[in-house]
C-alpha cells in the first residue's frame, strides 16, 4: 500500500523542508520523517548534502527520528565534503560519512528518487 520501498532514495539538501521561515521548515521535515517512521514507510537510503548535513549533527531537532529510521534499516549517507565545508565532521551523530560517489551509487540503484 506504500510507494516507498528499499529502492527509494530521499535526497535532503536543506536544513528543513520547503521555502518558509526556518522554524516552519524544520517542523515540516520533522513531521515528514516522523510519519515515515511511525507508518514504516521506509526508503532504502536518505542522502544529506549541502545544508541538509546540518540535520545529522549535534543539536539537530530530528536526530531521534533519524536514529529510529537507521535502526529500522534505512541507510543514512552524509556528504563528507559538505560536512568539511561547514566544519561539522566531528559533530555527526547518525549515519555514515560518504562521498558524492556513494550518493551517485544510491541514486543509480534507486527505482525512485525523491528530493526534498
Amino acid at each position: 500500500m506504500t510507494d516507498f520501498d528499499s529502492n527509494t532514495v530521499i535526497l535532503i539538501t536543506r536544513n528543513g523542508m520547503g521555502d518558509a521561515d526556518p522554524t516552519l521548515q524544520q517542523k515540516l521535515l520533522s513531521t515528514y520523517l516522523n510519519l515515515l517512521d511511525q507508518n514504516n514507510l521506509l526508503p532504502g537510503v536518505i542522502c544529506f548534502y549541502t545544508d541538509g548535513v546540518k540535520l545529522v549533527v549535534e543539536g539537530s531537532p530530528v536526530l531521534d527520528v533519524l536514529r529510529s529510521l537507521e535502526k529500522k534499516g534505512v541507510r543514512l549517507i552524509t556528504c563528507s565534503t559538505c560536512l568539511d565545508f561547514f566544519q561539522l565532521t566531528d559533530k555527526v551523530q547518525v549515519g555514515i560519512k560518504g562521498g558524492m560517489t556513494d550518493i551517485i551509487e544510491a541514486q543509480r540503484r534507486a527505482s525512485k528518487v525523491i528530493s526534498i
